[in-house]
C-alpha cells in the first residue's frame, strides 16, 4: 500500500485576494480530497531580504528561509501558483528560489531533485499567466534540475473565474487542475 505524499503548495503572491493565492488554495482543497497530507502557505511568514552576495557572504542565508528549506524537504511534491509580472515570475518568488538556491548545508541536498513540481497560473488577461510558467519552469528545470509535470494549469480571466466557494467556473482551467492533481498526487506518490 502506497503512503499518502507530503504535499506543499503556495502562492508566488502575498497581495490581498491574489487570485493565485486562491489558486493554491482551490489546488490544496482538490489535493486534500484525494486523500494527500497538504500544507498551504504564505510567503508573507517566510520574509526575506533581496538577495545579496554580500549580505549573504557576512549574514548566511536568512533563518526563513532555512525554514522554508525545512518544509520542502518534509514533502513529496511542492505546487506553487505563479504570478505573472511583466511577463515573468514576481520578485517574490524569484527572491525566494533564489535565496533556496544558496543553502550549502548537507542537509538540505536533494532540496530540488528529491521531489515533483507542480506549477500554475491566474491572471485577469487572456493569456492566464503562461509566460511567467514558461519563465518559471525554465528556472526549475534548467537553472536548478528539479523535476517539473508536463500539467499545469493555466486560468484566464481570474477575475471573473472564480465563484463564491474558490471554484473555477472555467472549464478548461477545471480540467487542467483535475490532470495536475492526478499527476501530482501520482509522481508525489513515488517519493513517499
Amino acid at each position: 500500500m502506497r503512503r499518502r505524499p507530503n504535499l506543499l503548495v503556495l502562492s508566488g503572491s502575498t497581495r490581498g485576494g491574489s487570485y493565485n493565492s486562491r489558486l493554491a488554495a482551490l489546488l490544496a482543497r482538490e489535493l486534500a480530497l484525494r486523500d494527500a497530507e497538504v500544507r498551504l502557505i504564505s510567503l508573507a511568514d517566510y520574509p526575506m531580504p533581496l538577495y545579496d552576495g554580500d549580505l549573504e557572504a557576512a549574514r548566511g542565508v536568512p533563518e526563513p528561509t532555512l525554514k522554508l528549506a525545512d518544509l520542502f524537504m518534509a514533502s513529496h511534491g511542492v505546487f506553487i501558483a505563479s504570478p505573472e509580472y511583466n511577463q515573468s515570475v514576481t520578485p517574490l518568488l524569484k527572491n525566494t528560489i533564489d535565496w533556496l538556491s544558496r543553502i550549502r548545508d548537507d542537509r538540505y541536498r536533494g532540496l530540488w531533485t528529491g521531489r515533483v513540481f507542480a506549477i500554475g497560473a491566474a491572471s485577469p488577461g487572456h493569456f492566464a499567466g503562461i509566460r511567467s510558467l514558461m519563465h518559471l519552469r525554465l528556472i526549475l528545470e534548467n537553472a536548478l534540475g528539479a523535476r517539473v509535470l508536463t500539467q499545469q494549469v493555466a486560468v484566464p480571466n481570474a477575475d471573473k473565474a472564480f465563484d463564491e466557494r474558490g471554484n473555477l467556473g472555467n472549464d478548461k482551467a477545471t480540467a487542467q487542475l483535475e490532470r495536475l492533481v492526478t499527476a501530482l498526487i501520482d509522481e508525489a506518490a513515488r517519493f513517499t
